[in-house]
């Protein structure tokens, strides 16, 4: 394809969208349209139980459920729910950074460390963290401590793997670059690695953000204890059914803030690309 036959092309569909609506185009060109998904899927899930379409007890209207999710904000107590998982994810998303950053970088530069660790490391990438939970509780308890850790190991991979890949990904003339410039190792991984891999290790983090809150809920639901994992399970085994729904609501609002929260920094941080 010509480069003038592209431009034909790319000027047309320009032309087409010019011609269309202006309310047309800003509900489709901005998030608006998602938002009007989710209040339509919503609205559907709110009119099939008050019209009996799913007439089941586990399936209350959505309305009743948002003021029941309003007055658990406005009490205070879905926070003493919400404060103890929060915390545990930060030490564990925490921890799974240093480590898996700083052990990525280590495997991507050097030949000999990816050949020592990349066979033990695919032997455990498979092992679910549900699957350890009955070992780590057996060397951790059933304290803060074992949950922390979990969180940590489901976030370890994805970082791991992704700043492995972004690594060994830099362009070689970078690296033989610094080393006409001088640069040591260490100058040279700070210096170009790091920033050259950093849209990788990005993701990699961006990603484990999600893992980390599943990971929360599958150790307070298994072990117990305070946190909105165990407030959820709580609520559904004493047919608190408008609790219940109200901590999952819970869990995709503090997903969504956190996803744009890490988006906005990543690109603060990486605003030079």
């Amino acid at each position: 394809m010509t480069d003038s036959t592209s431009a034909a092309k790319l000027a047309r569909r320009t032309d087409a969208g010019r011609g269309r609506p202006a309310i047309f185009r800003y509900v489709f060109g901005t998030r608006l349209s998602g938002v009007i998904a989710l209040l339509a899927i919503l609205a559907l899930w709110d009119l099939s139980a008050r019209f009996g379409i799913i007439d089941l007890m586990s399936w209350p209207p959505f309305l009743d459920i948002f003021l029941r999710w309003l007055e658990l904000v406005f009490t205070g107590e879905l926070f003493a729910h919400i404060l103890p998982s929060l915390e545990r994810v930060f030490w564990g998303y925490a921890a799974a950074v240093f480590v898996a950053v700083g052990l990525g970088l280590l495997i991507g530069f050097s030949r000999v460390i990816y050949n020592l660790m990349e066979p033990t490391l695919e032997c455990l990438r498979p092992i679910s963290v549900i699957a350890l939970i009955p070992v780590i509780i057996l060397f951790l308890g059933l304290g803060d401590r074992m949950k922390i850790f979990i969180i940590a190991y489901a976030c370890f991979f994805p970082i791991l793997l992704n700043t492995i890949s972004g690594v060994r990904d830099v362009d070689p003339v970078l690296i033989g670059t610094a080393r006409t410039f001088g640069l040591t190792r260490l100058q040279t991984i700070f210096r170009v690695i790091v920033p050259a891999a950093s849209p990788y290790i990005f993701t990699g983090m961006r990603i484990s953000v999600g893992f980390s809150l599943m990971a929360m809920v599958a150790a307070e639901m298994l072990t117990g204890g305070d946190g909105i994992g165990a407030f959820i399970l709580d609520s559904q085994r004493t047919f608190r059914v408008r609790d219940m729904y109200a901590g999952i609501i819970t869990l995709g609002v503090i997903g969504y803030a956190l996803n744009r929260l890490f988006v906005s920094c990543e690109r603060w941080l990486l605003r030079w690309k």
